[in-house]
């Protein structure tokens, strides 16, 4: 469904991505793992059209996307859904005006479809019934739900996760992870999720994949990560200092 081939992205003399491989399977939750600055985010943005890679191929849903115009990304991002860190909600907008706003903007269905479409959604994240709330009276958990009915609103084939756990306690991290789960098994989407908390990263990965110095350096399942010897993931995942620079 996703892929990035010999990726390279620089500003200017920095270099972000480089030589970046990754292949997401259809209907799989990609989890990628890194310490910061590493360039997880770039990746969501390269493959949501808001980077353009220096070097390198994108493909999306088999489709080379690489050199597409705004116009024929617009048409690529109408499958997509992006959950954003600290869920960027109209803070003038209600609950419901917040999940419906997609779906007004591409059009062809009528008030009665929207409302029907935002209630199923807000059914989904434990939300029915909070329509008409601002913003301003949701907690953050609840600001995370909102985040995530408002990018499955339309049905995304594919959907980007931005740390959707960041600032959240145990328990409202464990359940927002299970709504991406949810989310992937009810409406068969392909995910990829950016954190750092490694929690969350065993509870919705199909596979892992590790970052560093803007190349993957280790790729798999959760046992792979978790018998891994490699020294700068080990670092990362036993939250070791010193191996922190290691090659």
């Amino acid at each position: 469904m996703l892929e990035l081939r010999d990726v390279t992205v620089r500003f200017g003399e920095r270099t972000i991505l480089d030589g970046v491989n990754l292949c997401v399977r259809e209907r799989d939750t990609l989890v990628i793992l890194g310490a910061s600055g590493s360039g997880k985010s770039t990746i969501l943005r390269v493959l949501i059209g808001l980077v353009r890679p220096t070097a390198g191929r994108v493909y999306i849903g088999g489709e080379d996307v690489t050199d597409f115009s705004e116009e024929e990304w617009n048409r690529v991002r109408e499958k997509m859904g992006f959950v954003f860190q600290y869920s960027a909600l109209f803070d003038s907008m209600t609950v419901g005006e917040n999940v419906a706003f997609a779906l007004r903007r591409r059009g062809g269905l009528s008030e009665a479809e929207i409302a029907a479409r935002v209630a199923e959604k807000l059914e989904l994240v434990g939300l029915s019934g909070r329509e008409y709330l601002l913003p301003e009276n949701l907690s953050g958990g609840m600001k995370k739900r909102v985040g995530l009915a408002r990018a499955i609103v339309t049905d995304p084939a594919v959907v980007l996760y931005d740390e959707p756990t960041a600032g959240l306690d145990p328990i409202r991290s464990a359940t927002v992870d299970r709504l991406i789960r949810t989310a992937q098994e009810r409406l068969h989407t392909t995910s990829v999720v950016v954190t750092h908390e490694l929690a969350s990263a065993w509870r919705v990965a199909d596979r892992l994949a590790f970052l560093h110095r803007g190349k993957f350096i280790l790729e798999g399942p959760a046992a792979t990560f978790r018998t891994t010897t490699n020294s700068v993931v080990r670092a990362f995942l036993d939250g070791d200092e010193s191996g922190e620079e290691t090659e």
